[in-house]
């Protein structure tokens, strides 16, 4: 029995894409370009979309040391305690362009290091972050699937084990999604068991201070 609502939602999906086109590239939708990191690089996260049944779905990809790392991030805050009271509005330099003799206007601004009290907390946030990369944290990311419909699109949120560092990697990505969403798959199939822990974490740490290294 077809349930209305989600009639009217397929609808409308269809009738989004319709008037909407993606500039698609050999039947994917790929917002990003590739070529700079080396291929030993780690990758992190990334989206790709595709069109099944006349309707988007776009893929959107984290591997799961990005959750891990998203994770340490959490705890430095937390562990930091509450930040000191500060208007942020008002710690925005403004940057002047004369456009006249007697004229000038805002052109942009940019926000100044921290100093004292505020200066110190985040401060506290940076080594309470590299003391907990640096160790590692008890904290387990397993592969994940799940799916969101939208009035113009069905999103695809997956968490797993992939690299994607150049188109013919986020290909794999995008058929896992529409392989998961046809239900050829799942995600226990795919990755039986899997974890991403502490010990996954740390046998990355020498890569990923490598990668640093390149992009600096």
């Amino acid at each position: 029995m077809k349930i209305k609502r989600l009639e009217q939602m397929r609808e409308s999906q269809r009738n989004y894409h319709r008037r909407s086109q993606w500039l698609m590239r050999d039947g994917l939708f790929i917002p990003h370009v590739y070529g700079k990191d080396p291929r030993t690089a780690l990758s992190w996260w990334d989206e790709v979309g595709f069109i099944l049944g006349g309707r988007r779905v776009m893929v959107h990809w984290r591997h799961p040391r990005w959750v891990y790392e998203n994770e340490i991030q959490d705890r430095a805050w937390s562990q930091a305690g509450d930040p000191p009271k500060h208007n942020v509005l008002t710690e925005f330099v403004p940057h002047y362009k004369q456009v006249g003799r007697s004229r000038k206007r805002i052109e942009y601004y940019t926000r100044p290091t921290p100093q004292g009290e505020a200066g110190a907390y985040y401060d506290r946030v940076d080594a309470i972050s590299t003391t907990l990369r640096a160790e590692g944290i008890d904290f387990d990311v397993p592969a994940s699937y799940r799916r969101e419909r939208l009035s113009w699109s069905t999103s695809v949120h997956l968490v797993v084990p992939l690299e994607v560092r150049d188109e013919a990697e986020l290909r794999v990505v995008a058929d896992l999604g529409k392989r998961l969403l046809q239900g050829k798959t799942t995600i226990e199939q795919e990755f039986p068991g899997y974890r991403y822990g502490r010990e996954q974490w740390l046998a990355e740490r020498s890569t990923m201070e490598e990668d640093l290294k390149l992009k600096v």
